[in-house]
């Protein structure tokens, strides 16, 4: 298996990662970062109020710098190749784990369970160029009606490409 920690330390990723510093350069010092949600959307990034586009730049450029969002993988392609590549997704990244806590205390057991059966289902269908198929419409219903309630502010520590639960409100 890959052993990503020793690959995020490679130096020869100074030269290919355009957002993220390697572990290695990403500060001594964690980093404190709220994020607000409203109905599974994210809506305030350290208490101020922003557009989601707004949230996901600044998370980026904090991410980045601690190292967040770095993996390298080696996925099945559709033709059924396989490709090796190396993404960086800071934003998504924090904003993913935040909302997948905020999740874990909105949403009731077998909500959750099911959601992610769906989520897996959803990826191959995006994947696969299915954006307006009827299952696609069917399950983005599932999840918009699971968001309705996915409202609360979790506050997190970055500290060289970790993200570390501080604390949960909803």
């Amino acid at each position: 298996g890959l052993d990503l920690e020793s690959v995020a330390n490679e130096p020869k990723y100074d030269k290919i990662l355009e957002m993220c510093n390697t572990l290695q350069n990403a500060p001594d010092k964690e980093e404190i970062v709220e994020l607000e949600f409203l109905k599974g959307v994210p809506v305030k990034l350290n208490g101020k109020e922003m557009s989601v586009l707004d949230i996901i730049l600044e998370l980026n450029e904090i991410g980045g710098k601690n190292a967040i969002g770095i993996i390298d993988i080696v996925e099945n392609r559709l033709v059924g190749m396989k490709s090796r590549g190396v993404y960086e997704t800071p934003a998504g990244t924090i904003i993913y784990r935040a909302h997948e806590w905020l999740e874990s205390i909105t949403l009731d057991k077998d909500t959750l369970n099911f959601k992610s059966m769906v989520a897996s289902k959803f990826g191959e269908l995006l994947y696969g160029a299915k954006w307006f198929s009827p299952l696609t419409k069917s399950l983005s219903a599932f999840v918009d009606e699971t968001q309705k309630n996915v409202t609360g502010t979790v506050k997190m520590k970055l500290y060289k490409g970790n993200i570390i639960k501080s604390s949960i409100a909803s």
